[in-house]
């Protein structure tokens, strides 16, 4: 009978304990940290469910939209006294910076950040890149058979008279920061030399490539990204990557008033790991880690490569000058 009771009170407390165990980790008690990203929903989606798998003691969730519709809200949010998120992540870097010095992101040095390829200076550990976007010279490879291999053939090339565009840099702030590198890279007169072969101004980043794809031009300034789920899908699109190349990092970064800063950095410590860092190379474009497997089908340069190659420019420095880049740039290619 003893031995029974014993049995009996070791069940109970073993029922207590996991009860108690489970009450910490429930759904409604657990942390949960609120992303906003101008990331693809695919790819976000892929990270968090991954990320949750490893985490079960935490929540997460996103909102995806552009970037500029991001800190539109953001301003808003503000305003009223109170960011919903937890956590930014954008391509938009100078955004960072100015972010950084408005005092409204958390100082934070993630696990691992050691091991990453950054090009970034200055941060001062505000931020941290989570990837390395990449653009190119896109071309439908039915227009164009011998990929160009300069940006100066963007002004000579027959394929390219009348059929090359750059996505409007007022509507992208991906255009907006490799039509500042070309120019500081080149100068004034390249955007003159690609004019007098009929370059223009196209739209939004998405729709330049859309117009690629379908034929109405042979090429422009593409993302990788957005290229390569166009090639996947089976467009006739090609990347040719110039040497100086325009890298783009796509910074993440946690808000500082934040109730949940050690989620946020958990999830933050968890983008620049190799399990996510593989994830997002698997949906074309560059890792910031050089430990992680590129698919050879996109044909991506390494990421030492591209680190070194990447035309340098102060970002601090371009948020300022954004409205006046982006004047000189239209009145040239409107000439």
């Amino acid at each position: 009978m003893k031995f029974s009771r014993i049995l009996a009170l070791t069940a109970v407390a073993v029922l207590t304990f996991s009860a108690c165990s489970g009450k910490k980790t429930s759904r409604a008690e657990r942390p949960k940290i609120f992303v906003y990203t101008s990331m693809k929903d695919s790819l976000i989606r892929d990270l968090k469910e991954d990320f949750l798998k490893k985490n079960t003691d935490i929540d997460m969730d996103y909102t995806s939209a552009g970037a500029g519709s991001l800190m539109a809200k953001i301003a808003a949010e503000r305003q009223s006294g109170k960011i919903a998120a937890d956590i930014i992540w954008t391509s938009e870097v100078p955004d960072f910076f100015k972010m950084k010095d408005e005092g409204i992101l958390l100082q934070y040095k993630p696990n691992g950040v050691d091991e990453i390829s950054n090009p970034l200076v200055g941060t001062d550990d505000y931020f941290v890149p989570a990837r390395l976007g990449t653009l190119g010279i896109v071309y439908n490879t039915n227009q164009v058979k011998t990929p160009p291999t300069t940006w100066a053939e963007l002004a000579t090339r027959p394929e390219f008279k009348n059929a090359f565009s750059i996505a409007d840099p007022a509507l992208s702030g991906t255009s907006f920061v490799s039509v500042a590198m070309l120019q500081s890279k080149f100068g004034d007169d390249f955007y003159r030399s690609i004019r007098k072969n009929g370059a223009t101004i196209g739209k939004g980043s998405g729709q330049v490539v859309d117009d690629t794809a379908s034929g109405e031009i042979a090429g422009c300034i593409g993302v990788d990204y957005i290229t390569f789920d166009k090639v996947d899908k089976g467009a006739t699109l090609a990347m040719a990557y110039p040497k100086e190349l325009l890298l783009v990092p796509s910074p993440i970064a946690i808000f500082n008033d934040t109730k949940q800063a050690e989620a946020a950095k958990k999830f933050i410590d968890y983008i620049i790991s190799r399990d996510a860092q593989q994830i997002i190379t698997g949906n074309g474009t560059l890792p910031v880690r050089d430990d992680v497997q590129i698919p050879a089908k996109y044909n991506l340069p390494a990421v030492d490569d591209a680190v070194a190659n990447g035309i340098v420019i102060d970002y601090p420095k371009l948020a300022g000058e954004r409205e006046d880049r982006i004047a000189s740039f239209k009145k040239i290619m409107t000439e």
